[in-house]
């Protein structure tokens, strides 16, 4: 994470410049970008600068695979000003957002995908861009979205919780149910490992949220809507941590929305500066999420 800065001017030229382009026109990775690869990556940090005093450390895994590929591009296209300006606007003027890109271990060449934590428009815009859209997956109703969790808590590095006590958060975007382990083969191939066991959903989730408030979003309008199996399995691991969203097209607001209530912020003050539909989708997607305060590890004060 360098010291550059969001700027709303900056956005508005990429997005020009996105708006009349395909997906394939903006996403033009046929491949692993080698500095989006997790292998042999130590930590991805989110450190605080003279540009960001009190930096805030968020994790966005969106799935690439095949039902989920046009998110990336919406976002990209239309919405990352909205992620970003509405988590600024609502007193968290340092994020920090890194974007990675979720598949399958068991079917997909690039089932994990890492950038960096950045602040600025055109980094944000670039390592969002060079997320691969492998549009694969398993043709089942699981992917890898564990990987995240374990990426997040054995390869982060986050002043805001190392020196503050104050989680991050964990954000992983999708309409399948995770993989409930991930062999010790697969993560040497896929992590670099010199040796490894295999982890389960429960060890590593628990392991992430240590530093994280960790959260699912279920997009709840594709062959999974309304999937028993599938959102139960999240209600199981996250309980109201599970996210239920009705339209992909409020995902940044639900992002941006859920870190400001999470920071004590009242919802109605959030969602009155959207379009009412915007707002029905917000209000109805986090009606059960609550502020919550954590504990800085130093000296006992407590912070959200």
């Amino acid at each position: 994470m360098g010291g550059t800065s969001w700027s709303s001017d900056s956005y508005s030229r990429i997005a020009s410049s996105h708006s009349t382009k395909s997906k394939d026109d903006i996403f033009t990775s046929t491949s692993l970008a080698s500095d989006m690869s997790p292998k042999g990556v130590k930590f991805r940090e989110a450190r605080d600068s003279d540009a960001h005093p009190e930096s805030l450390a968020i994790n966005v895994f969106l799935d690439e695979t095949g039902s989920m590929g046009d998110i990336p591009y919406i976002l990209v296209k239309e919405k990352l000003g909205a992620l970003m300006e509405t988590i600024m606007k609502h007193g968290i003027p340092h994020p920090a957002v890194l974007f990675g890109g979720i598949g399958d271990h068991h079917s997909d060449r690039s089932p994990l995908q890492v950038g960096q934590f950045e602040s600025g428009t055109e980094e944000l815009n670039l390592w969002l861009t060079k997320i691969f859209l492998e549009a694969n997956g398993g043709g089942q109703d699981m992917e890898s979205y564990l990987l995240a969790w374990l990426f997040a808590a054995r390869h982060t590095s986050i002043d805001c919780f190392e020196k503050r006590g104050v989680k991050g958060f964990l954000f992983t975007i999708g309409d399948e149910r995770s993989w409930d382990s991930v062999d010790g083969e697969s993560l040497k191939n896929l992590m670099g490992y010199s040796a490894s066991e295999g982890i389960t959903d429960a060890e590593i989730l628990a392991e992430a949220q240590r530093t994280y408030h960790v959260f699912h979003i279920h997009v709840n309008c594709t062959g999974y809507k309304d999937n028993k199996t599938v959102i139960g399995y999240w209600r199981k691991m996250l309980g109201e941590r599970c996210i239920v969203l009705e339209d992909y097209n409020a995902l940044a607001e639900v992002i941006a929305s859920t870190v400001a209530v999470m920071h004590g912020v009242d919802l109605k003050s959030i969602t009155a500066n959207f379009d009412k539909n915007t707002a029905k989708l917000v209000s109805g997607a986090l009606a059960n999420i609550t502020s919550v305060t954590t504990t800085s590890k130093k000296d006992g004060v407590v912070k959200l």
